[in-house]
Parts: C-alpha cells; sequence; structure tokens
C-alpha cells in the first residue's frame, strides 16, 4: 500500500452537482450524492454510491486490478437500451482505509458509457 503524498496526490470532495449516467439512452445512474476524486494528474471521476445506481444492470465480471494507493477493483458490465458495455464500471469494495470513502460506490469509463452528465 502506497500513501498519497506530494509526489502523487489524491483529494476525494462531494461532488455538487447532479451525476448521471447513460446507457442506450437509459439512466443506469444518478445521484446527487457523488464524489470526486482526483488523483495525481490524472482526469477527475465521479464515485457514485452503489444506491443510486439500478444494481438490476449490473454484472460483475472476473475482472480485477490493483492500485497501489486505493487497493482491488473488481468490474461490472452494464446492459442497458439494448446497448452492452464490457467492464464499464469499477468499484474499490474494501479500499486501503485512506481511500475508505469510495467503499460502496461506482467509477464508470467515460468511453464505454453513453455519458457521464454532470450538472
Amino acid at each position: 500500500m502506497k500513501l498519497p503524498g506530494p509526489d502523487h496526490p489524491i483529494a476525494i470532495t462531494p461532488t455538487p452537482q447532479r451525476v448521471r449516467v447513460l446507457l442506450g439512452g437509459q439512466v443506469v445512474a444518478e445521484t446527487t450524492r457523488a464524489l470526486t476524486l482526483q488523483e495525481a494528474s490524472y482526469p477527475a471521476v465521479q464515485y457514485i454510491p452503489r444506491a443510486d445506481a439500478t444494481l438490476a444492470l449490473f454484472r460483475k465480471t472476473d475482472r480485477s486490478t490493483h492500485c497501489p494507493y486505493k487497493g482491488d477493483a473488481s468490474y461490472y458490465s452494464i446492459e442497458a437500451g439494448g446497448k452492452r458495455a464490457e467492464n464499464a464500471v469499477w468499484s474499490y469494495e474494501t479500499p486501503f482505509p485512506t481511500m475508505a470513502e469510495i467503499e460502496g460506490h461506482f467509477a464508470f469509463y467515460p468511453d464505454r458509457v453513453d455519458a457521464i452528465e454532470i450538472g
């Protein structure tokens, strides 16, 4: 486990606007409780509470990855509106203690869903 610091900062803040994720013209997640995770120089990522996603559309896959700062990520595919997005969603189900805020949240690859709308 690595700790965020000056060489690799990570900030988690509440997103002040509504966040909606669409696939196949269908809303698959919508919340006013998203968290914005800004890691180093990477684009900011919206983490949406699982409770604000349509879980019936999500299927866990065998894919997993490891982040030395956040922990092990599990992946999900989504099927909505006649479209399927493979491994489009990830979740740190048991993140490292320094990233505990993102537990119970989903994050979406912007290029695998139709849109992630903020506002």
